[in-house]
């Protein structure tokens, strides 16, 4: 019966290991070859044809197609795909062919660095666990000087048979078997349902952590924001709104930061055709300085303007307005003068107002931690529901503001993409990174969200909680069990052989309760 549970626990497992493909159809020498999966090499070219699952994580050289990823991503609608689009190993071709070429193979795909995280979880150890296995050593020698007592009593008042019996019993009922699987089968559970979920836990100590947490700060682009901003409003001090977006454009071509797409997106719309920079320098936190035909163009915020030495204080009123819209600002100036201010809006992701409700209903403090200036995150806070907002942010103090936030004594989560937050992710106690897609087995957090979908977020906090409250339950009737049947065993009251089926199903309950995890709604 305990195997049986056990087998249902690790399912995720094994349907992860169900989507590796045993071979795949790859070019050498000009010729198609089949090989067995593992055989494959980097940079190899790959063929899929429809129906048939995608051998390793590639890149799409030819061809066109869409791809069922949701055993990965969860996402139920086929993603379509076609030439420079990454693929993951052991998604499904739907419809049409395609060629990739290989960039990781073995075990440094994306499938199987999530197997390798979901079994190292399910191997690890827990301070409770430690701790159990601690008071597991002072218990085991207390139970054979107490078995040894009760020979002692019965022997002395002349029962040698039931001195044997209860000697026998005390060591029988009080084996600590249910103690030693209390933790780890509840473990096993939580984190391969949390894997069916999506939501990669790579530690015990994380579970334990998240059970505590009472904080939780958000990274506002690409996690709370799509990162998909859009020009909202053009401002122009000197010459017409298509100068000052040609000035722009010119700065930010090449750039992939999503204010950066936002202004080529209209000069195209605006049908300006953007020449290239002679020279580029990108000023961490502050913005874009480029030379173009003898001019210096800047595009960046107030600390850009105030370091250059361009006065912004009359213009002051018209930056707030937009600001308090909920944009982001990009102040354009040409040669020492200012041209014109660039509003930009960033659309909410979807769920986002319900992610921060459902937090708050939690118990769970929400802060929004974001670079941008504090008029613009404070009106997305409002959005939002968020009331402590901390802005103005270089990239590289985003730890120092969580290392402030665990002074104050709390037990702080940090959410962001994993890349540019690393940090960050790293410094708090619990990193979850969020929307990670093909390179989920990168990211630096210690929970990671397969999905883009920040309700997982809730989801995970809500899996730890309920794998921590099963470990304790599991836990207290495991002491109590043991520790109430000692005397009963020896003062004689107890036969060897009803105390060996007792503590099988002592056992067996724990492991049961486990099992129960996985019928828990999160």
């Amino acid at each position: 019966m305990e195997e049986l549970i056990k087998k249902r626990s690790s399912a995720a497992i094994r349907k992860l290991l169900d989507l590796k493909p045993q071979t795949a159809r790859v070019i050498r020498n000009g010729a198609e070859v089949e090989i067995p999966d593992e055989s494959v090499m980097t940079d190899e070219i790959i063929v899929v044809r429809p129906g048939e699952k995608i051998p390793t994580d590639g890149i799409v050289t030819e061809g066109h197609s869409s791809v069922d990823e949701k055993m990965i991503t969860g996402e139920s609608v086929p993603v379509e795909k076609k030439a420079e689009d990454q693929v993951i190993g052991g998604t499904i071709n739907k419809v049409g062919s395609f060629k990739f070429r290989a960039t990781r193979v073995g075990a440094d795909t994306t499938l199987n660095q999530i197997i390798k995280m979901v079994e190292e979880a399910q191997a690890s150890s827990s301070n409770i666990q430690r701790l159990a296995d601690k008071v597991a050593s002072y218990f085991v020698p207390a139970v054979i000087g107490a078995a040894l007592l009760a020979v002692i009593g019965w022997a002395l008042i002349g029962n040698s048979t039931m001195a044997l019996l209860s000697f026998v019993a005390v060591l029988i009922i009080a084996c600590p078997c249910a103690l030693g699987i209390a933790t780890p089968a509840a473990l096993m559970v939580g984190v391969g349902k949390g894997a069916e979920l999506g939501i990669l836990i790579r530690g015990a100590e994380y579970l334990e952590k998240a059970e505590k947490l009472n904080t939780v700060v958000f990274d506002k682009t690409g996690t709370l924001t799509k990162g998909e901003p859009e020009v909202t409003e053009i401002v122009t001090f000197d010459g017409t709104e298509k100068d000052v977006i040609l000035s722009a454009a010119i700065a930010e071509k090449g750039s992939e930061h999503p204010l950066a797409e936002a202004i080529i997106k209209r000069a195209n719309m605006m049908g300006i055709s953007i020449p290239s920079a002679e020279a580029f320098e990108a000023i961490p936190g502050h913005g874009v300085r480029v030379s173009f035909s003898g001019k210096e163009i800047l595009i960046g915020n107030r600390r850009l303007m105030k370091g250059k030495g361009i006065p912004i204080e009359d213009k002051e009123g018209v930056l707030s307005g937009l600001e308090e819209k909920g944009n982001t600002v990009m102040i354009v100036a040409e040669d020492n003068r200012l041209k014109g201010f660039i509003a930009v809006a960033d659309t909410l992701k979807e769920y986002a107002e319900d992610v921060v409700k459902g937090l708050k209903a939690e118990g769970v403090q929400v802060i929004m931690l974001t670079g941008d200036n504090e008029r613009t995150a404070k009106a997305i806070g409002a959005k939002l529901g968020i009331e402590r907002i901390v802005a103005n942010v270089l990239p590289g103090d985003k730890a120092k503001v969580i290392k402030e936030l665990q002074a104050e004594g709390k037990v702080v989560a940090m959410v962001g993409d994993g890349i540019n937050d690393a940090p960050a992710l790293a410094t708090s106690d619990i990193g979850i990174a969020i929307g990670s897609g093909s390179d989920v087995a990168k990211e630096t957090g210690g929970i990671i969200l397969v999905k883009d979908d920040l309700r997982d977020v809730i989801k995970s906090i809500r899996l730890s909680r309920a794998t921590m409250r099963k470990i304790k339950q599991n836990l207290f009737w495991a002491f109590f069990y043991n520790t109430a049947a000692i005397p009963i065993a020896a003062f004689g009251l107890l036969n060897p052989i009803i105390a060996a089926a007792a503590m099988a199903i002592s056992s067996l309950s724990v492991v049961s309760n486990s099992a129960l995890l996985r019928t828990v709604k999160i």
